[in-house]
């Protein structure tokens, strides 16, 4: 364990500061498809029982109108969180007709690009927006990619951990700098180890043949003398792969880690300036709009990274602008795949462990970071999607190559101390144990979710959509067979009808054009 590590448990180790640590901020996002009762991706609009997708807090839609996104508010208690996105599944099946929630990332059967429609938020200039956002996503990187399903997992320190942190430091310059230059720290902490997270969570090592249909170049292999399912025989998220949420444009957008300054500005200059391959795609011309413009990225949302410092924007305003306005007030992590072992996706004990190595990451030395070791970062990762469970894997840490298990060793056994102040913190021995089973995966592969997925294919001679649309179906009954207490059945209902009359508000109250709209959201860019 490193001396700086040593020092920052050290300043928790007093009941106070500990005692602040069970009060560290969460927030789940979950995705999941609609699919009929056979396993075809839906083609229904998104039901008007569920609300408005443009205004309701918990339950909206990510690129297609069948992939839904769950939202549990910020909160303190991780039983709490898991309860709420429990609760969500539940009211949405009472909605859900005959259609059912996909239980995984990987889709179910596809027809292609134009089987996958486009979510819709109204008739007003925001919705359109979020629309036409979607539309230029489709032209530039296929829709299917955007039908993959996943877990964003948001982590925050309480702002009481950051005014004693502050001040142990010696009140460095702003306390808002300050945070943001923590947060950067982990992020650049998170992306040196983030490979230790596909290991452990993965569980996309296999896709339905549909999904790749007409495409040679995949590099997967056949599962099955039929070619239902392609896989990778050590794959463990092909998810977060060159067939999930990677862009070759992208590829060349060296976004630094090391000032937010320098992150919002690279960021900012991919959004102003002009991209030679998206000039032909429309963009206003004859009011025709497939896309918002034709910058390497049309807002933020687009550069696609496994974590992301943010902060809640004000109405109307870009999440850049809130960032340069106020410093980084959270982290979302965006490399967790949807566990089909789970009713909800994921469980207490990998919320445990996440949480064991956001702080690890937040607390541990931080070094600058620069071109050459985000090559090595993302050797490591491609390594790790394709290859993780392979024995004798070695990765590169910088000072030379390492087997996986033994750096995978090295890390969980320095973050021991992290888990046993968090179990000092909030009388628990839960996180020791959480932490335990992830060592146990690393001594033995075939605990690994995405071990579990090849196995289960395998032992019941099923493709991977077989074995997924059994799940789907478990988990179906799982939720309708639960009941809603009356008040939160209450406060769903309520939920649903506000998030209407919201909608119509928006919509009554537009009274510029889309044009005008646009512009007015893409000057605020000019003031960075």
């Amino acid at each position: 364990m490193s001396s700086h590590l040593q020092n920052q448990l050290q300043a928790l180790a007093n009941p106070d500061a500990r005692k602040l640590l069970s009060t560290i901020n969460r927030g789940i996002e979950k995705e999941s498809l609609r699919i009929s009762a056979d396993g075809q991706l839906a083609q229904t609009p998104h039901p008007v029982q569920l609300g408005s997708a443009l205004t309701h807090p918990s339950i909206t839609t990510d690129y297609s109108e069948a992939l839904l996104e769950f939202i549990t508010p910020v909160s303190t208690s991780i039983e709490g969180s898991l309860q709420t996105l429990e609760n969500v599944h539940s009211f949405v099946y009472q909605q859900l007709g005959n259609e059912i929630l996909w239980a995984g990332s990987m889709p179910c059967i596809m027809a292609g690009d134009e089987g996958i429609p486009v979510a819709q938020y109204g008739s007003s200039n925001v919705a359109r927006m979020k629309t036409v956002y979607r539309y230029g996503l489709g032209h530039r990187y296929g829709r299917l990619m955007q039908a993959i399903a996943g877990i964003h997992y948001n982590f925050s320190m309480p702002r009481a951990y950051w005014d004693q942190a502050w001040r142990d430091a010696g009140s460095p310059g702003d306390i808002t700098d300050y945070i943001s230059a923590r947060y950067l720290g982990l992020i650049r902490n998170f992306r040196r180890y983030s490979w230790l997270l596909i290991y452990l969570y993965g569980a996309s090592p296999a896709v339905c043949g549909s999904f790749l249909k007409g495409r040679d170049n995949h590099g997967l292999q056949a599962f099955d003398e039929q070619g239902h399912s392609l896989y990778l025989p050590y794959g463990t998220a092909l998810r977060m792969g060159d067939l999930g949420y990677n862009s070759d444009a992208q590829k060349h957008l060296n976004v630094c880690y090391n000032s937010l300054a320098n992150y919002v500005g690279t960021l900012h200059s991919a959004i102003m300036q002009p991209h030679p391959d998206y000039r032909g795609i429309a963009s206003g011309q004859n009011n025709e709009y497939q896309q918002l413009n034709d910058s390497l990225l049309q807002i933020e949302n687009e550069f696609y990274s496994p974590i992301r410092p943010k902060r809640v924007a004000n109405p109307g305003e870009t999440p850049l602008n809130a960032l340069a306005r106020a410093g980084i007030e959270y982290i979302e992590v965006r490399c967790v795949d949807v566990s089909p072992f789970s009713p909800v996706g994921l469980d207490a004990r990998q919320i445990r462990f996440m949480d064991t190595f956001l702080l690890y990451c937040l607390l541990q030395e931080s070094p600058p970071c620069d071109g050459a070791e985000q090559d090595i970062q993302a050797a490591n990762l491609e390594a790790v999607v394709n290859r993780g469970r392979q024995p004798g894997l070695q990765l590169n840490n910088c000072s030379g190559e390492i087997l996986l298990s033994q750096w995978a060793d090295q890390l969980l056994t320095d973050m021991r101390p992290v888990a046993e102040l968090m179990d000092s913190a909030l009388d628990s021995t839960q996180y020791s144990h959480s932490l335990a089973h992830q060592l146990a995966k690393v001594a033995d592969p075939e605990l690994t979710p995405s071990a579990r997925v090849l196995r289960e294919m395998r032992e019941q001679d099923t493709p991977f959509f077989r074995l997924a649309l059994a799940y789907s179906e478990r988990w179906a009954d799982y939720f309708r067979k639960r009941p809603l207490a009356p008040e939160i059945q209450a406060a769903f209902e309520l939920e649903t009808r506000r998030s209407l009359q919201d909608q119509a508000a928006i919509e009554q109250a537009d009274n510029i054009s889309f044009e005008q709209h646009l512009d007015n959201f893409f000057s605020q860019y000019k003031a960075l």
